[in-house]
């Protein structure tokens, strides 16, 4: 009975977090050189911008922009009741939770915008090493807070170095390593390796399907966020499961 209770929790904690995903996703998807966005492509100004990026992106005009909010919602819902299903009352499901939308955000607008915003990584990665210390903290944890910097490190410094001898890693992917790391390093070495290889597996699918379809070609960039994103999903549940 109590799974049945977490999990309600955080479906209700996705479902309410991925409603306010759509304005922000909107506002960031755009390319590096160019401001947030402020208006909709006719030039209307969107409502409540000086008040923040919560809520909806409609402009002045009545129109809607940016993801589906329903599909957003369903998606971070489904991504929180995965990890408490497989988490349970550790003290991580707390951290996990929390980073979950922001993840589905980061995702959403690598894949229309190609790029991962400092604005997120950034903050992130420093968010999931203090929360992830403070889980530690608490009895019943299933992690190691040392691990998990040593990993944000270590694979933030491989993908570093991927990015200076390969085409395809933007270096919004290096400080989103650091987030990967940390979460992924939570669990041990062995965890790590199958999120990230995980992630590097659907990525390379994903081109391959490009290609076999005449959509790309071999230097076709793609949004390699939400793979990468995907396979610490992964490495996350089972690493819950088998601690």
């Amino acid at each position: 009975m109590e799974t049945f209770w977490i999990i309600a929790a955080a479906i209700l904690w996705g479902s309410g977090t991925g409603l306010l995903i759509p304005r922000a996703a909107y506002r960031l998807s755009v390319p590096p050189d160019e401001p947030w966005r402020t208006a909709c492509p006719a030039g209307h100004a969107l409502a409540g911008v000086g008040r923040g990026w919560i809520g909806r992106a409609r402009c002045a005009g009545g129109d809607t922009y940016g993801p589906s909010t329903l599909t957003v919602a369903l998606v971070v819902a489904a991504v929180c009741a995965a990890l408490a299903a497989a988490v349970g009352a550790r003290p991580e499901l707390v951290v996990w939770l929390l980073i979950a939308p922001v993840s589905v955000l980061l995702a959403a607008v690598d894949c229309v915008a190609r790029r991962l915003p400092d604005i997120l990584t950034v903050p992130l990665a420093a968010a999931a090493l203090v929360l992830l210390g403070g889980a530690a903290l608490f009895p019943g944890a299933e992690g190691s807070w040392s691990s998990a910097l040593l990993g944000s490190l270590l694979l933030g410094a491989c993908f570093f170095g991927l990015f200076l001898i390969s085409k395809g890693l933007g270096f919004g992917d290096v400080k989103l390593a650091l987030v990967l790391g940390a979460v992924l390093g939570w669990y041990g070495w062995p965890i790590m390796l199958i999120g990230t290889f995980a992630g590097y597996l659907l990525g390379a699918l994903y081109g391959i399907g490009l290609l076999a379809l005449g959509r790309g070609k071999r230097h076709t960039r793609i949004p390699f966020g939400p793979f990468l994103l995907t396979g610490a999903l992964a490495g996350v549940l089972l690493g819950s499961y088998l601690t």
